[in-house]
């Protein structure tokens, strides 16, 4: 495995830094364990009101091969190609209201996407890789995953034991794998009391 650490501007913490989006996975399993533990870390996110608006529908490939074969076909085909190596998958959801009044929750999204990096963090820090996606079939998620009507698919989340891509992965889809890491500066997004005056640190 190559180097593929966040070349920094400013010092993080390095499992932050060190986390990234790899394609190319082992055939090595994901435990019950292992997932137990990236599930219990997006549980312990922070949430509006603690209303935890979020749910996960997991499979495991080598113990829910039939699970793992539904959420995979319902992958765009470019992600299928090489998600099917993944050792979990899980599909993300938002409940849209708040269970005590049925308002609507216009943060759930927000919710559910920190308990999100809650788990790939928590993936990251037991040797696990993963990579998230909105490539997938929305509308057949919520009828072949029997999605509540006041609930939204909204990501999906690739687990695995990171292999060499060069070994793993198709030619046109190995080379994307070696691509710099690159972000926007810091005072490109955030700004000193209103827009236009920029932080640089």
């Amino acid at each position: 495995m190559t180097d593929r650490n966040a070349p920094t501007a400013h010092p993080i913490h390095p499992l932050i830094a060190g986390r990234h989006s790899p394609r190319a996975y082992t055939d090595a399993p994901v435990t019950a364990e292992q997932l137990a533990s990236i599930l219990e870390a997006g549980r312990w996110a922070a949430s509006c009101f603690n209303e935890q608006p979020w749910n996960f529908v997991v499979a495991r490939r080598d113990a829910d091969p039939e699970a793992f074969a539904t959420l995979l076909g319902l992958l765009g085909a470019f992600n299928q190609v090489w998600a099917k190596d993944a050792g979990a998958l899980v599909i993300t959801v938002a409940r849209k209201v708040f269970t005590g009044n049925g308002n609507p929750n216009a943060v759930a999204l927000y919710d559910v996407g920190q308990a999100a990096a809650n788990m790939v963090l928590q993936a990251a820090s037991m040797g696990l890789a993963s990579r998230q996606m909105r490539g997938f079939d929305v509308e057949r998620a919520r009828v072949e995953l029997g999605v509540p009507a006041d609930n939204d698919p909204v990501s999906a989340i690739a687990f695995g034991v990171p292999g060499d891509a060069a070994k793993i992965l198709p030619p046109d889809v190995a080379a994307k794998e070696g691509l710099p890491r690159v972000r926007k500066p810091i005072g490109d997004f955030s700004h000193v009391g209103k827009f236009g005056t920029s932080f640089t640190g």
